[in-house]
C-alpha cells in the first residue's frame, strides 16, 4: 500500500501546554476558547464558513506517539479494544473536535469548546449540520453508563495501554 501523507492547513492554539488538564471532549471544554490559525494558502477556502455555529476539526495528535491495540480508556478500569474507545494513541493519530465557531478575521478563527493541546497541527474544517451528523438511534456500548461522568473531566495522562 502507498503511503499516505497530509499536510497541516494550519495550527490550533489554546491556553494548554500539555495534555494534562485537556477537557477529555468538547463538551467538556464550556467557555474554553481558542483559536485557529490557518495557513494563508488556505485562508480562500475559509468564504462562507462564518454562517456556520459549529466546525468540525481534524487534526493530528502531535503528542502521542506509539499505540497498543488493548488499552484502558480515561471513563474506565477494564481493557478496551482501541477501536471501541477514543484514547489518542492512535496507529493514525488523527483527532476530532466539533467546536464553536466565534468569528473569523483573515485567515484566523476565533473558536470556543476546544479539547486541543496547543501547536496542533490542523488537518481539515468541515461544517457541522446537525440533520446531516446527528442519528436518532444509537448505541453507546460500554460508555452507556459513564458518558455523564465525562462532562467535566480533565485528561490526567492515564490513557494505559497494556
Amino acid at each position: 500500500m502507498k503511503a499516505i501523507i497530509y499536510r497541516p492547513i494550519g495550527v490550533i492554539h489554546t491556553s494548554f501546554k500539555d495534555t494534562a488538564g485537556v477537557p477529555i471532549q468538547p463538551r467538556a471544554a464550556k467557555g474554553i476558547k481558542g483559536s485557529i490559525e490557518i495557513l494563508p494558502e488556505y485562508a480562500e477556502g475559509l468564504q462562507d464558513l462564518d454562517g456556520f455555529s459549529h466546525i468540525i476539526l481534524l487534526y493530528h495528535l502531535h503528542l502521542h506517539k506509539g499505540y497498543s491495540l488493548k488499552v484502558i480508556p480515561f471513563l474506565d478500569n477494564t481493557v478496551r479494544g482501541l477501536f471501541a474507545t477514543r484514547a489518542p494513541k492512535r496507529p493514525n493519530p488523527i483527532g476530532f473536535s466539533v467546536v464553536r465557531l466565534i468569528e473569523i478575521k483573515g485567515n484566523v478563527l476565533h473558536i470556543e469548546e476546544i479539547d486541543v493541546v496547543d501547536g496542533t497541527p490542523l488537518l481539515d474544517i468541515k461544517p457541522y449540520v446537525p440533520e446531516f451528523d446527528k442519528r436518532n438511534k444509537f448505541k453507546i456500548g460500554w460508555l452507556t453508563d459513564r458518558v455523564t461522568d465525562a462532562k467535566n473531566k480533565r485528561a490526567d495522562k492515564r490513557f494505559t495501554t497494556t
